[in-house]
Parts: structure tokens; C-alpha cells; sequence
């Protein structure tokens, strides 16, 4: 995805765990954090309590949606998400893409990933991997100083 692309639709997914969300819901209102993770993924993991953070950090200035990206067939186990979500206390809304939708829809390959839109539901910075959540939080606060 280019940077200043537009928000794609939340659809296609297989369930929503913590309620489900539109883009009508999100675009206009204030920035959102979408991030990708699986439950394969150990960095994922790793990372998910720094996440957790952030949301409780900006809850009342920042959207924030999961998206869970399978790596593998065992990753469509939503029973198996539902058990890795409650471990790490992700409590935001939780889009599970099995079939992929999403995820090809937003041209992500990675995970963790991180896409974050400004309150207009444009693409304004993008990253991939684990570490680098100082820049993230970085360029959330720059989006938000705009607002």
C-alpha cells in the first residue's frame, strides 16, 4: 500500500472477536492503528504487550483494530486465536482474515505489521517487523499534533 491511500474496507472477514468495526465507524472520528499479528508468529507475541500499551496509552485518541493474518492452515484455528487474544489481553476488535482478504487488500505480507491512518483514513506510515515502536509511537503522535 502507498502512503495517503485510503483505508481499505473492513470485509471479508471470517469473524470479528471484541465487535466489529466499519470504516464509517473509524474514518472522520480520529487516527487508527490497524496491526496484523498471527498465532504462529513468536515475535508477534513478543511484541503484543508493547501494543497493548499503546492502546491504553491513546484510548481516547486512537482507533486501534487487530487483524489476524494465518501463516499457515493451523493459524485458522479460531478457537486457537480466541485462547492466544485472551493470553495477551487483546481486547480491541479482532478481524480474522483466514482467507486472506484483508490482508491481500491491504498488500500485507508481514507480521507484526503496522498501518496507521490519520483521521481522514489515509495511509500515513507504514512498518513491519518487531522492533521500532518508538517510531511508531513517534509518527502516531505526529498524525495526532495535526488533529
Amino acid at each position: 500500500m502507498k502512503l495517503r491511500s485510503p483505508m481499505p474496507e473492513l470485509m471479508g472477514e471470517t469473524k470479528w472477536l471484541n465487535g466489529a468495526v466499519s470504516n464509517q465507524e473509524l474514518v472522520g472520528k480520529k487516527p487508527t492503528l490497524i496491526h496484523f499479528w498471527s498465532v504462529s508468529c513468536h515475535l508477534c507475541k513478543e511484541i503484543m504487550p508493547e501494543v497493548i500499551q499503546l492502546k491504553e496509552r491513546y484510548k481516547n485518541e486512537l482507533n486501534m483494530i487487530a487483524v489476524h493474518m494465518p501463516r499457515s492452515y493451523e493459524d485458522t484455528d479460531v478457537d486457537k486465536i480466541k485462547k492466544v487474544a485472551k493470553k495477551y489481553k487483546i481486547s480491541h476488535p479482532i478481524f480474522i482474515d483466514n482467507a486472506l482478504k484483508l490482508s491481500d487488500a491491504f498488500e500485507n505480507e508481514y507480521v507484526p505489521a503496522y498501518y496507521v491512518f490519520d483521521k481522514f483514513g489515509l495511509l500515513r506510515h507504514f512498518q513491519s517487523g518487531g522492533s521500532g515502536m518508538k517510531m511508531l509511537e513517534k509518527r502516531i503522535n505526529k498524525i495526532l499534533a495535526e488533529n
